[in-house]
């Protein structure tokens, strides 16, 4: 057996010398021989253009020294963490541990930053959640347009964030972000079967506009805020509906759909809410309470239809009266009266005059 060994180590790498397992120090650029008849010598040849230095004994590497001038050497602790810039542009975030990078063949800087305050905040954000391994060290979360984030860091409210992108460090702070939409939102209340205080059942149908005011109490004060306005809506129409007969119901709906958005409006600004609109849709009434009002309907018009003829007959009755008495009293006007007549019929054909008796006769020539 061979009792010499060579290794050559090209002048970007770096020879990691070992002996009977044991670290013994660095090997530079060039060749390098070595009497090992036993086989107990080891050189493991890394290269420096990979600056990051990743050994199952970098601890040992690192305390016996032999990195000094040749790597930077950083050791975070738990409420550590570090950016990575290589050659002036962002590489990748450490989470806690012993990391070694060469600085000969590359430009590294190692940023160490404290997350004792749970949220990243950084200049180069952007650049650094697009980094593939942003993920295994930030919790990530977008906050999209016309929306709010209401963010919660060990069960306790902690702010309120814009549209944007946001950072938390993982395992620090257990922070969770509520995401609120505070764009105009429409509540649909279908199918509502109510009754009415003459103990009619009739089926609604009413719609309310709202959005959110507030975006934390929205959160806080109710587990749901939409599915809680839609529960109060609905006891709100029941009780605005049970408080009428239906005939009041029918003839006063302004008043109905009024005093119902006046309970929604109070509910809705305990839930951090603002109620735009409310307006009842559809009001269906069953099969046969339909043409029983169809029946009373047409019999309140025959009655209105048959008093106008009844207060018109009266009035032309009264109008003739009226002639009646003033042509008797005025026996010129009676006699104008029937020349009028006289002259229509002659306008109309040929005036035959029959004269019979004497006094009829005498009487006609007189008018004549």
């Amino acid at each position: 057996m061979y009792p010499f060994k060579t290794i050559r180590i090209l002048r970007y790498e770096v020879g990691l010398l070992f002996r009977d397992g044991e670290f013994r120090g660095l090997l530079g650029a060039g060749r390098h021989w070595f009497f090992d008849p036993l086989r107990k010598v080891r050189v493991e040849v890394v290269s420096q253009r990979a600056p990051w230095l990743m050994h199952d004994q970098l601890d040992v590497i690192v305390k016996s020294g032999a990195l000094a001038g040749r790597a930077e050497v950083v050791d975070l602790k738990d409420h550590q963490r570090a950016l990575v810039w290589i050659d002036g542009r962002f590489s990748h975030l450490l989470p806690p541990g012993l990391y070694a990078y060469w600085t000969g063949a590359k430009q590294v800087r190692i940023e160490l930053l404290d997350v004792t305050a749970a949220r990243f905040v950084h200049p180069a954000f952007p650049v650094i959640a697009r980094s593939p391994n942003a993920a295994h060290t930030l919790d990530l979360c977008t906050v999209d347009r016309n929306h709010v984030g209401v963010v919660y860091q060990q069960g306790e409210y902690a702010e309120t964030l814009p549209p944007g992108q946001y950072a938390w460090w993982r395992g620090v702070g257990d922070a969770k972000v509520v995401e609120i939409d505070l764009r105009e939102q429409t509540l649909d209340v279908a199918g509502q079967e109510l009754m009415t205080a003459d103990k009619v059942t009739l089926r609604m149908n009413a719609v309310v506009t709202y959005r959110v005011v507030d975006a934390r109490q929205s959160v806080s004060v109710a587990d749901g805020a939409t599915q809680s306005l839609y529960r109060e809506a609905q006891l709100a129409l029941r009780a605005v509906v049970a408080a009428r007969e239906l005939d009041s119901f029918l003839t006063d709906k302004d008043a109905v759909t009024s005093e119902f958005e006046s309970a929604v409006r109070r509910r809705a600004e305990q839930l951090g809410l603002a109620v735009v609109s409310v307006g009842v849709r559809d009001i269906i009434l069953p099969g046969d309470m339909k043409d029983l009002m169809n029946k009373v309907t047409e019999a309140k018009k025959a009655a209105e239809a048959n008093l106008i003829v009844r207060r018109e007959e009266t009035a032309a009755m009264r109008s003739q009266a009226n002639t009646a008495r003033l042509l008797a009293d005025n026996p010129t006007l009676m006699r104008l009266r029937e020349l009028e007549a006289l002259e229509r019929i002659a306008a109309g054909g040929k005036l035959n005059v029959m004269l019979g008796e004497k006094g009829l006769a005498d009487r006609v020539v007189n008018l004549l």
